[in-house]
């Protein structure tokens, strides 16, 4: 198990419900091979004191070094507590996306706002059209298979594409994949409408451009 320390001090913030936890804020990092861990491992998060603080995901090659995904000691992480989150974060979005226009992208997962640190997931075209997902943190990326297994059991959504942003998953240590998780690939432009204006978008790469 990895334990991570944090500065006399620097617990204040993460009582307070900061997600985030900085290189700068930690004294000390034990565990085997920590160094060497794959991103999203998860760590107990203890004050200098060794008082238990949060249980999050740690990753040694990011500048933040652990995004925290629970302060309840007693709570594990988990395949269960991952989907639950899942589920809780699309009940959340489901009159968004119950009240949105063919046409409209819809934000299903917004990452620590639904305790899932580093997920974004967009709907387009309800559970005919495709769930598009970034992964942008090493603790969600480890959890891959649980979240995407969650997103289409609550969802009905077959098609499930992960679209990467090279800066963020190299910044995390990341390998920089993209391409279909579950289903078929969605088209290479869609037509979409915010505000009244139309325009061109590829799901898969989330380059748009205004329709002519």
């Amino acid at each position: 198990m990895l334990i991570i320390t944090i500065k006399q001090g620097k617990e204040k913030s993460i009582l307070a419900g900061e997600p985030w936890i900085y290189a700068s804020a930690i004294e000390r990092v034990e565990g085997r091979n920590s160094e060497k861990m794959k991103p999203g491992a998860t760590a107990i998060v203890q004050s200098s004191a060794r008082t238990f603080l949060a249980r999050a995901a740690y990753n040694s090659r990011s500048q933040i070094r652990a995004r925290v995904w629970t302060l309840d000691e007693a709570q594990p992480i988990d395949h269960a507590l991952i989907k639950r989150r899942v589920k809780l974060a699309l009940e959340k979005s489901a009159p968004a996306a119950a009240r949105a226009k063919p046409g409209q992208v819809v934000r299903r997962v917004n990452a620590e706002a639904d305790g899932l640190p580093g997920l974004l997931v967009d709907g387009y075209g309800g559970k005919d059209g495709y769930l598009i997902c970034e992964f942008q943190a090493g603790g969600v990326d480890a959890w891959k298979v649980p979240i995407v297994q969650a997103l289409m059991l609550e969802t009905g959504c077959g098609n499930v594409w992960e679209r990467a942003d090279d800066l963020v998953r190299k910044g995390e240590g990341l390998p920089v994949t993209s391409g279909a998780l579950a289903g078929d690939a969605p088209p290479d432009e869609v037509i979409i409408n915010e505000g009244g204006v139309q325009f061109s978008l590829d799901l898969k790469t989330g380059h748009k451009s205004r329709f002519r």
